[in-house]
């Protein structure tokens, strides 16, 4: 596991998941720091790396609150058990709890649903633009530094693919990363769930590429 500063009081930690014929794959989540406490965006890929994230935190003399995944696969979710057991409060929307459960995974202490929540004296908001990489891909804004974290919904600009779409929905995914963009055009920093972080240019490159699958998808039929 990996971490890097991207903006003031911004990290990104990068974790990694062995996938079946490409082998160990690089994960993308967040740490927020304000006034010496921090906040987890998106658990790593192991639970072991949040176990070493956590460590890293402690070791800056911060202390962890919280933590808020965007879907409810393991690259954003795993660690939820291990922060339930510390005494973390963790978050997710409702949506993506009732995935967890339906999963037998351990779910979130706290939940959200409608289009957005406002978390941890404003220093984040969650927002709901409808469906793509899951059915319940949230993203999540940072105003104070501009910094939007997109997860999974948000693909990077070295990838020409959807990457997995096991659980997409193809059909609103391009409008989804669009509205993304709507709402927080002036966003100086995008973090898809894997790859390069860049800026705005990512959520309409995301609308393209999905584009194009669902006229392949038309074609085909």
């Amino acid at each position: 596991m990996e971490v890097s500063a991207i903006a003031p009081g911004i990290y990104r930690h990068v974790s990694y998941g062995r996938l079946p014929n490409i082998g160990y794959y690089p994960s993308n989540g967040l740490v927020l720091v304000h006034d010496a406490s921090a906040y987890i965006i998106d658990t790593p890929w192991q639970v072991a790396d949040t176990r070493k994230l956590a460590q890293w935190i402690a070791d800056q003399g911060w202390t962890l609150k919280a933590s808020i995944s965007t879907h409810y696969h393991d690259d954003r979710a795993s660690g939820i058990a291990w922060l339930n057991a510390q005494g973390v409060d963790t978050w997710a929307s409702a949506q993506t709890n009732e995935l967890l459960a339906s999963q037998g995974d351990a779910l979130a202490k706290h939940t959200f649903s409608g289009e957005g929540q406002w978390l941890w004296s404003e220093q984040a908001y969650a927002w709901y633009p409808g469906g793509g990489h899951t059915a319940d891909n949230i993203v999540v804004w940072l105003p104070q530094a501009k910094v939007l974290m997109g997860g999974c919904l948000v693909r990077a600009m070295q990838t020409q693919s959807m990457g997995n779409t096991r659980d997409a929905v193809m059909s609103e995914w391009g409008d989804s990363a669009l509205r993304v963009l709507d709402r927080f055009e002036d966003a100086q920093f995008v973090v898809p769930g894997h790859g390069d972080v860049g800026g705005p240019e990512l959520l309409m490159h995301t609308a393209d590429l999905a584009e194009a699958v669902n006229r392949e998808i038309v074609d085909d039929e």
